[in-house]
């Protein structure tokens, strides 16, 4: 029986970040939908999206990058 230790660190990785974004997300503008009220919770999710584009956009990149090369049959 033999393990992949690359798609269990990668698997793990991607349940962080996920994990992050969620409490990110739900805790956060949770509190200031329970605080403040709702135009403000609005807000809150507007400027959390809006701040992490440049992340996906990004994270979009590299991604298309990777699958050129392997389309190409680079290493």
């Amino acid at each position: 029986m033999t393990r992949d230790l690359r798609r269990y660190a990668r698997q793990t990785y991607v349940r962080l970040i996920v994990g992050a974004l969620l409490l990110l997300f739900i805790v956060g503008d949770g509190l200031i939908y329970l605080i403040y009220g709702k135009g403000p919770a609005l807000m809150g999710l507007f400027c959390l999206l809006v701040g992490l584009m440049p992340v996906a956009l990004t994270l979009l990149f590299l991604l298309l990058l990777e699958w050129m090369t392997k389309k190409t049959g680079g290493e």
